[in-house]
């Protein structure tokens, strides 16, 4: 029998070499930060703030949500606060004042994965603050959550003491404690997805190789 030209062999084997070092490599997973994102509600869920919360200034009935997590440095990567923004519930036995505003609050402060030791953080919670009806979101988060802890470029580091160090820190490649975490999967497996993407790529490289060999021999033939 024919043995196939040395040329298709190496070609197959090139293929098979560079399918494998590309799966083998895994996905890749882009840098993130560990930081407290700011959070509007918009119906029962929530919106990225647009602005500080130096800046923004809530109307009364408003909810603000705070989410310690490490997260990609996009809007659309960051995660939401857990926990419905619901204001009737979280004011319900807060009355109203004359002359001040109510907004609610929900602080998130992440999962194990999310700490920068690995602790547990404390327990979610909501809180009700009144302030005055020009007071800033960051004000209403301190009249309810301090001790706050900002940097020098005024970002915020920490609220209710937590974190006790660190702001805004990079954290590269995936955390593997971020995975190990309480938080509801989203149905996917790394592991699954690499066995399934192996097998696939060995096919089309069979199937590559096949055809160079195929050619090569109806060239010779």
């Amino acid at each position: 029998m024919r043995r196939p030209p040395r040329a298709a062999t190496a070609v197959l084997l090139g293929l098979l070499l560079t399918a494998l070092a590309v799966l083998a490599a895994g996905p890749a997973h882009a840098t993130g930060y560990r930081y407290w994102s700011f959070w509007h509600a918009d119906g029962d869920g929530w919106t990225y703030a647009q602005q500080g919360p130096g800046s923004a200034r809530p109307d009364d009935g408003s909810v603000d949500g705070w989410r310690f997590a490490i997260s990609e440095d996009r809007a659309s990567e960051a995660k939401t606060p857990r926990g419905a923004a619901n204001f009737n519930a979280i004011c319900a036995d807060t009355p109203a004042v004359s002359g001040r505003k109510r907004v609610a609050l929900v602080i998130d402060f992440g999962t194990a994965g999310d700490a920068p030791d690995g602790r547990q953080p404390p327990p979610q919670r909501t809180a009700c603050a009144v302030v005055g009806r020009n007071a800033t979101s960051a004000d209403a988060l301190a009249a309810v959550a301090g001790p706050l802890r900002y940097d020098s470029h005024l970002l915020l580091c920490a609220i209710a003491g937590y974190p006790k160090s660190g702001c805004g820190e990079t954290v590269s490649g995936r955390d593997p404690a971020a995975s190990a975490s309480s938080e509801a999967l989203d149905g996917t497996d790394d592991s699954d997805g690499l066995s399934v993407g192996l097998w696939v790529g060995l096919a089309v490289v069979v199937a590559l190789g096949s055809a160079a060999v195929w050619q090569s021999r109806r060239r010779r033939s």
